[in-house]
């Protein structure tokens, strides 16, 4: 589990990843005020425990400002 605390974004090469996963995005309060946002991934079919939860990212509000800047970037969003 990690708490992302600050998003850094750089191009660059890469390749895609061989097997697909499900993400799970949920939403809780800390001390009922505090929004946090939390994306869980899943274990694919091919793993040894399908479907078992495997990472997870925390959001505050500003690493996930960050990262909806980042998204509207690279993708063009409105």
């Amino acid at each position: 589990m990690a708490w992302v605390s600050k998003i850094e974004f750089e191009e660059g090469n890469g390749r895609m990843q061989p097997s697909k996963v499900t993400a799970r995005i949920k939403r809780f309060y800390l001390d009922g005020q505090t929004s946090v946002l939390q994306i869980d991934t899943h274990g694919s079919e091919d793993r040894e425990n399908p479907g078992k939860q495997s990472h997870t990212l925390q959001f505050g509000r500003e690493s996930a400002q960050e990262l909806f800047d980042g998204l509207k970037n690279a993708f063009n969003f409105r």
